[in-house]
């Protein structure tokens, strides 16, 4: 009797394997979960990830299954989709770390950002806040620019060097003709609470974390690190138009697969991630969030990538910020 049972069980098994292979041979996509690394603690990158692919995940007929695989700026995680299997079952949220900075930041990378991955899609950014201690007489990007000026030894704090507040300040220093002395700390929270305090002037802070302490009054918000202002603090100006044409610095996040992924797998990618952004209720939660929806199909999403990695090899040469 056990024989012929393991014999029905093992002709069962290849007939799932069989009917697998000839799924995907003949084009359908996907047949099983799709495994999306984030290359981060859990935070904003994994907030944004879950909502997106919950609703994506509707469409696609199989689930988007969040793994966080944090470290090394982000270099652990976007290592291991860069070696793996260009099948579309094993895809990267990157950033603005990953693809932009950190090929310039670090040394050496585990990975080619640009011949490592196909780009699939730009799905959105989170601006950053230039705050200051509320006891500092200063209200706008001209005052605090004039205040520098005047100020040597000026702070700002950041989670570390080469991250995307460090990078925002550096950016401003440059476009500004100004200099501040950098303060790094071993994560956001301390970098704002520092602010706070007043052990530092100022920090170019994310936005979550940032704006509780803001509303309570114990730090004020000067202006957003965007392009244009955000819908839902349309009171807050932005860098660029408060005295820094052009400034802008925020952070992007875009869909991955490993290099050689089947171009209509990447299509078929871009087109779910992309409409699940535009549902309604998907807005309304990363908006709520402080994210800005905005995005952009492989080829578009390809030179964006290359742009962002020419704009920051300037930034952080000039920074002289290095990491081993």
């Amino acid at each position: 009797m056990l024989p012929k049972v393991l014999h029905a069980l093992a002709t069962a098994l290849l007939l799932v394997a069989v009917s697998s292979a000839t799924a995907q041979s003949d084009g359908a996509y996907p047949v099983k979960p799709i495994r999306w690394i984030i290359p981060f603690a859990p935070g904003s990158s994994d907030l944004l990830a879950r909502i997106v692919g919950q609703k994506a995940s509707e469409s696609l007929g199989q689930q988007l299954v969040i793994e966080s695989r944090p470290g090394a700026g982000g270099s652990i995680g976007t290592a291991v989709v860069a070696r793996s299997p260009a099948d579309g079952y094993t895809i990267l949220l990157g950033t603005i770390a990953t693809h932009g900075i950190n090929t310039s930041l670090y040394k050496s990378l585990p990975y080619d950002a640009l011949k490592d991955f196909a780009p699939v899609c730009l799905v959105g950014f989170a601006p950053n806040v230039l705050i200051v201690n509320p006891k500092l007489p200063l209200r706008t990007v001209r005052e605090f620019i004039d205040y520098v000026r005047k100020n040597p030894g000026v702070t700002f704090s950041s989670p570390g060097a080469g991250t995307s507040t460090h990078m925002a300040g550096e950016q401003f220093q440059l476009m500004a003709g100004v200099k501040m002395t950098h303060v790094p700390y071993k994560g956001t929270s301390d970098a704002v609470l520092a602010v706070v305090r007043g052990d530092v002037d100022s920090m170019f802070s994310n936005l979550p974390p940032a704006m509780p302490l803001v509303k309570d009054g114990r730090a004020r918000a000067i202006a957003v690190t965007s392009p244009t202002r955000v819908a839902w603090l349309p009171e807050l100006p932005t860098v660029a138009e408060e005295g820094l044409p052009g400034y802008d610095v925020s952070v992007w996040f875009g869909v991955f697969a490993p290099a050689g992924t089947p171009g209509k797998i990447v299509e078929r990618l871009a087109n779910e991630l992309i409409s699940a952004t535009s549902d309604p209720g998907v807005k309304d939660k990363l908006t709520s969030q402080g994210f800005v929806l905005r995005t952009l199909k492989p080829a578009e999403f390809g030179a964006f990538v290359r742009s962002e990695i020419v704009k920051w090899d300037k930034v952080v040469k000039a920074s002289g910020a290095k990491v081993d």
